[in-house]
């Protein structure tokens, strides 16, 4: 299976570390001070002695709780510093998705991150599909699969499917960040749609963008395939589709194949 029920440990180590340390200290001190003051104020001298002969028990569980929540405080630390290492070290498309498919879905969620958004990561317990991150920013909602597929780009029944995930999970927008790409079918049933398509050099430009920080979190915007216009030529190498594209250095616009990076075919 994808997913599996994770503990309260598991939970507060992928929260943001100063909530782990918070959270210990504040636990630490209800057990430790407050739980057996309160207790030994209650009732008569009989209650009180018992309530006093447990204070033992309530020390040792305010250090455990502390150790516990401190300790999932540092775990969280060292993954947030490795997500921003990986996302640090990428320099090309290749790079990207070099680490295999956790790494890549890590990625694409600092990625995110850098611009502002709240990631809940929901995937990454299986290679199957399926939802891998929820954005959260602006009281919206943005359901996000990766694939990280080298040989293979990805089909409009994926596309279909993340679609349906939309109502179901009542969201507002679908992102799936392909590095192999979309099928020219695939781009077309995302057009006019909810739906962002980031093939592998959509996906290396957001990073650049976000690697450098010059572009404030509120006025980012993702790069993102658009689907084949009704005048779009035939590639010139491969045949297939081809779509408009923004060249990063000047603005101009050009034609690219839908089939990038496989094919680079380009008018």
């Amino acid at each position: 299976m994808r997913s599996r029920r994770r503990g309260g440990f598991e939970e507060l180590a992928r929260l943001p570390w100063p909530v782990g340390l918070i959270a210990g200290l504040v636990a630490f001190l209800l057990l430790h001070e407050g739980v057996p003051a309160w207790m030994a104020s209650r009732g008569g001298p009989l209650a009180q002695g018992f309530f006093q002969g447990m204070g033992g028990i309530f020390g040792a569980a305010s250090w455990i709780l502390l150790a516990g929540c401190w300790l999932a405080a540092l775990l969280s630390f060292l993954d947030a510093r490795r997500k921003r290492r990986l996302l640090e070290t990428r320099t090309d498309l290749d790079s990207l998705a070099a680490n295999g498919w956790r790494d890549f879905e890590r990625l694409v969620g600092e990625a995110f991150r850098r611009q502002g958004y709240a990631v809940e990561e929901t995937g990454l317990g299986g290679a199957d599909g399926g939802i891998d991150l929820i954005l959260r920013r602006d009281g919206r909602r943005t359901l996000v699969q990766c694939k990280q597929w080298r040989k293979e780009r990805v089909s409009v029944n994926v596309v279909r499917e993340m679609y349906g995930l939309l109502a179901h999970r009542r969201a507002d927008d679908v992102i799936i960040a392909a590095w192999g790409g979309f099928t020219p079918d695939a781009a077309r049933f995302a057009s006019g749609k909810p739906i962002r398509l980031l093939d592998g050099e959509a996906l290396l430009a957001m990073v650049r963008t976000v690697q450098t920080g010059q572009v404030p979190p509120t006025e980012r915007q993702e790069p993102t395939l658009t689907a084949p216009a009704a005048d779009a030529p035939d590639c010139p190498q491969c045949g297939s589709d081809m779509v408009r594209r923004n060249n990063r250095r000047n603005g101009a616009q050009f034609w690219g194949c839908t089939r990038f990076p496989a094919c680079r075919g380009t008018r």
